[in-house]
């Protein structure tokens, strides 16, 4: 089940919301924890009783953790062997056919017998729901949070479904005391729904329609893709994965507010950086975040050599690019930002940066970051670079197929404009502005107040009606996440 479906949209989020309203303060946790879990079985039937066993492992080492902390023992064996099934569960499931696929061309180059094994199924959102796991489990020996005793606020801290399949990925200790102690205010609750409705629209009304014209241009043969044509397809999915990926963040953190829970932002206009540095800072930020925190820090961070700053870049770039999929083009994206990041961080690309003028610095970032989302889209490192050749090379004769103009026709590109101006914080600029001129007491601001807020309603209610429309039709509606 999906957020942009129609069953989410009129049966479930309803259903939930009502119950969660008519049990009162005592059965709240009971409601969302039973929901969450089919929200997820839903999709995912028997995989379920895999998130089952997710929260039964964490729970139970958890608890060790905190016995052997009692005792004035650091607990560093129960941590270990927590992040070790966490880890083993997420490498079998979402690894398990890429190693033994790569492992065979091994075997095949010495002439021995392949490995045979069947299709091993990837769980939806295994990596954010481990990820969310292991948090907890950290925390408590950092000593930075709580034991839980308590099973099934941890199995709701696993399981909560506004961000269960595709983040954000929810810290332990930033949500601790929400989980036992929350109160929905109709303040909260109106900032819910419309924070839900502005993630839709950004889902279904642009990522939608740039991700079916991104999706035909990398589908041609690269050799025929004239360099404009390459480009276009390049941004659309520049656009598409910033608007589907912000887009459900957006509507993880208007469910959550309609429940009482505050997450923390994900994205923070990433393509209005001036570095790659910046970037990852503006990006996915619950990721990058833990990375840095469970990760980059316990590695040393940038507190040694410039030697071993640049190897924990690296290390927690491949290992970020590995979190996104099973796939070398994946890896391979990921050691590429991290490669950036190194040069950004040298004596001579920091000082480079410096001089630069603004323009370029953004110039040089959206270069950067186009080109890596050609690797990180392509399913294979020679069409990534077959693709990144025809972007490259001018000259190649203009390709005439009907097909083309189904997707790249007038909707497109005015969706396109609507994407690159939404990339940006103009519009919440023009908000800001219009609500400092209604409270400044200039003469008539009472009635440009209710204007601003009819308007703003107004535009929510158009965004909510089209996109249902949109989704009541059957168009195209893709799951981005699923690799994840």
């Amino acid at each position: 089940m999906i957020f942009s479906s129609t069953l989410f949209l009129f049966l479930f989020l309803p259903l939930v919301l009502l119950a969660y309203m008519l049990v009162g303060d005592r059965g709240r946790n009971a409601v969302l924890l039973l929901s969450s879990l089919l929200f997820y079985a839903w999709g995912e039937t028997v995989y379920v009783l895999l998130m089952l066993a997710s929260i039964i492992i964490n729970y139970v080492f958890g608890r060790m953790i905190d016995r052997e902390q009692q005792r004035g023992h650091r607990g560093r064996v129960a941590l270990i062997c927590a992040i070790t099934a966490n880890l083993g569960l997420l490498a079998f499931f979402k690894y398990a056919n890429f190693l033994v696929d790569n492992l065979n061309l091994l075997l095949e180059y010495f002439q021995f017998d392949p490995i045979h094994v069947g299709v091993v199924h990837l769980p939806i959102g295994i990596s954010f729901f481990t990820f969310q796991a292991m948090s907890y489990v950290i925390d408590l020996y950092r000593r930075e949070a709580t034991v839980q005793k308590n099973p099934l606020n941890i199995a709701l801290y696993i399981a909560l479904f506004p961000q269960l399949i595709a983040g954000p990925i929810v810290r332990y200790h930033d949500i601790a005391r929400q989980i036992t102690v929350r109160v929905t205010t109709a303040d909260d609750m109106a900032y819910g729904i419309r924070r839900f409705i502005i993630g839709l629209g950004k889902k279904i009304l642009i990522a939608n329609v740039l991700g079916q014209a991104a999706d035909y241009i990398f589908s041609l043969p690269p050799d025929r893709v004239p360099a404009t044509l390459a480009w276009l397809g390049a941004i659309s999915y520049t656009l598409q994965i910033y608007y589907d990926f912000s887009g459900y963040s957006d509507m993880a953190i208007g469910l959550g507010r309609m429940f009482g829970f505050h997450f923390l932002e994900n994205f923070n206009y990433p393509y209005i950086s001036k570095s790659i540095r910046e970037f990852w800072r503006r990006w996915h930020i619950s990721l990058s975040t833990w990375f840095r925190d469970y990760l980059y820090f316990p590695l040393g961070g940038s507190r040694r050599s410039p030697f071993m700053t640049y190897r924990n870049l690296l290390i927690v770039f491949f290992l970020c690019g590995l979190w996104h999929g099973a796939s070398w083009t994946f890896v391979v994206w990921g050691l590429y930002h991290g490669f950036f990041l190194v040069l950004e961080r040298s004596r001579i690309g920091n000082s480079l940066l410096r001089v630069v003028p603004a323009v370029v610095q953004h110039g040089y970032t959206l270069l950067v970051i186009i080109i890596g989302w050609v690797i990180f889209r392509s399913e294979s490192m020679t069409h990534a670079g077959e693709y990144i050749r025809a972007m490259l090379t001018p000259g190649t004769p203009e390709l005439f197929n009907s097909q083309i103009f189904l997707h790249v026709n007038n909707l497109f590109f005015c969706t396109l404009l609507v994407g690159i101006i939404g990339s940006a914080p103009i519009l919440y600029w023009c908000r800001d502005q219009a609500s400092r001129w209604v409270v400044s007491g200039q003469p008539g601001f009472s009635v440009a107040g209710v204007a601003v807020s009819i308007a703003e309603v107004g535009l929510l209610g158009f965004i909510l009606l089209y996109s249902i429309a949109n989704i009541i039709g059957g168009g195209y509606n893709p799951f981005l996440y699923f690799r994840f």
